[in-house]
């Protein structure tokens, strides 16, 4: 009858929804990745892929590393955790907030100075010149890159001098934002961002050396060790995920 054939081609539904299935008795599941803003790229691609070799869902929700930190600290109902650095990871872990072990790194970013109006961007000679009004960095005590810009002027001599000159984005994206809109000369964001393949960036940029701040090891941490979760932690993990990384302008450790 009419209602024996609508069940049958809702579980149809379900189970096409649902392959390819890890398991006989695996289910799709729905997970929730607090991810650092600067990985936006990848991680789209990254849960692409994902779902469709495994038929669970991954929600990203991006913004700064300090601030998803502190939501996960007042229990806000991520599952896992792809920070901007090692460190805030580490403390979840070591404070019973992540599952124990589950730590790694994804990804080690690369700072860039950047401006739309091009010129010469080989060094840092052209912040030594001061000739901007508006030099953008990310927020030093929320996220990792906005770190690594401080430590990189410090290392310039030059932290006090630009310290008039500074706007401060949140994350890194709106950092970005900052720049490409014009409401500041130049600034510092990641490089993976003036790489990707969707952002239409123009002008010049310096790769700043690694040794002029604290290298930016991108940590993953599993929150909830659902079997999506898991599955996913271990996808990110993968050849085709590495492969992934890399062509978005990030180092794995095996690089190291």
């Amino acid at each position: 009858d009419q209602k024996r054939k609508m069940k049958r081609l809702l579980i149809n539904l379900f189970l096409l929804l649902c392959l390819p299935a890890i398991s006989a008795d695996a289910r799709c599941e729905e997970i929730h990745i607090a991810t650092a803003s600067n990985f936006r790229g990848a991680a789209a691609e990254i849960a692409r892929a994902f779902e469709q070799q495994t038929g669970h869902r991954a929600i990203l929700i991006f913004g700064a590393t300090g601030k998803h930190y502190a939501q996960i600290l007042h229990g806000a109902p991520f599952d896992i955790f792809l920070a901007a650095d090692a460190a805030r990871p580490k403390k979840l872990e070591a404070d019973g907030k992540a599952i124990s072990g589950s730590r790694f790194t994804y990804a080690t970013g690369r700072l860039a100075l950047w401006s739309t109006a091009g010129g010469n961007m080989d060094n840092g000679d052209f912040l030594r010149q001061g000739n901007f009004r508006r030099l953008a960095i990310a927020n030093p005590a929320l996220a990792p890159y906005g770190l690594a810009a401080q430590e990189t002027l410090q290392q310039l001599g030059l932290w006090q001098s630009v310290s008039g000159k500074l706007v401060r984005g949140e994350n890194i994206a709106q950092t970005f934002q900052f720049i490409f809109s014009g409401n500041a000369e130049l600034g510092f964001v990641a490089l993976s961002q003036l790489l990707a393949r969707d952002n239409n960036s123009r002008g010049s940029w310096w790769t700043v050396p690694e040794s002029m701040h604290t290298p930016i090891r991108q940590q993953a941490v599993l929150i909830n060790d659902s079997q999506a979760s898991v599955a996913f932690m271990q996808f990110l993990r993968s050849p085709s995920a590495v492969e992934i990384i890399r062509s978005h302008g990030y180092g794995v450790p095996d690089d190291q």
